[in-house]
């Protein structure tokens, strides 16, 4: 979407991990506020796909990578004239326990999740303090308890929040504000392929009763849709959020709310 002749123009975001899941759907969301998108990943298809529903911008990157973050960001200041957000969304693997994860597995964990949040939203730095724009990265309700055998995964999603912190701290003076969102389960092509396993390994019956069984504790008791995860992500990287930075926000469905050792209680019916 273009600024019409005398109107400001329409504030541009960049979406790593923007081919599928929740990244595909804050590009549609993005767009259907208004704004000019860019997916940016390493899976050309996927990109492609965005990009024809929603009119974004599509920039064959990986985020973790210093030269091609550049060359990405240079290419939407070049075509758009500026960026105002950046939402970091990309991520995955780590899905193991410290006695099974191999430096190779670590490595590639802290890469997927934690340097492609850093190496992009450096890249991007200089563009939102010009713009006086805002980062939101996607952190994950592993970023704030451990679940079992994530030891890569559960680490960067924590470390995502000690990032955003030090962007708030470091940067507010230039009227960049980072924030951070950390979402429980929701209906994701990842989660769905965790489901499947999760349904196969407990002799459940398919991926709708996995979702039923792993939300059972959850206040809401259902995933999110990944469009109730871009709805949050816009409304932080916007000015209706001018004030708010450096904050954490969980979209888990009350989970985090929940005392785990009183779920007894629960299933007791007390």
């Amino acid at each position: 979407m273009t600024a019409s002749a005398g109107s400001a123009p329409a504030p541009v975001v960049a979406i790593t991990g923007g081919g599928t899941g929740i990244g595909a759907a804050t590009a549609a969301r993005f767009a259907s506020a208004g704004w000019r998108v860019a997916v940016v990943g390493r899976r050309v298809e996927p990109l492609r796909e965005v990009a024809s529903a929603t009119g974004a911008r599509a920039i064959v990157a990986d985020a973790a990578d210093r030269a091609q973050a550049e060359a990405a960001v240079t290419e939407i200041l070049a075509t758009e004239g500026r960026l105002d957000a950046v939402v970091a969304n990309a991520g995955g693997h780590g899905f193991a326990a410290l006695g099974d994860t191999t430096d190779e597995d670590w490595a590639a964990s802290i890469r997927a999740n934690l340097d492609s949040a850093f190496v992009f939203s450096r890249a991007a730095l200089a563009a939102l303090r010009a713009t006086r724009g805002s980062i939101v990265v996607v952190s994950s309700l592993a970023g704030l308890a451990a679940g079992p055998s994530t030891v890569g995964y559960t680490t960067a999603k924590h470390a995502l929040i000690g990032l955003t912190r030090s962007i708030a701290r470091d940067y507010g003076r230039d009227g960049v504000r980072a924030n951070a969102v950390c979402p429980g389960w929701v209906r994701t092509p990842m989660a769905d392929a965790e489901m499947d396993e999760f349904a196969a390994a407990a002799g459940l019956d398919g991926r709708e009763s996995a979702y039923r069984t792993v939300t059972a504790d959850v206040p809401l008791e259902r995933p999110a849709d990944p469009d109730e995860i871009a709805e949050a992500i816009l409304f932080l990287a916007s000015p209706a959020a001018s004030y708010i930075s450096g904050a954490v926000l969980p979209i888990d469905g009350g989970a985090t709310s929940v005392d785990v050792p009183t779920t007894a209680f629960a299933r007791a019916g007390l």
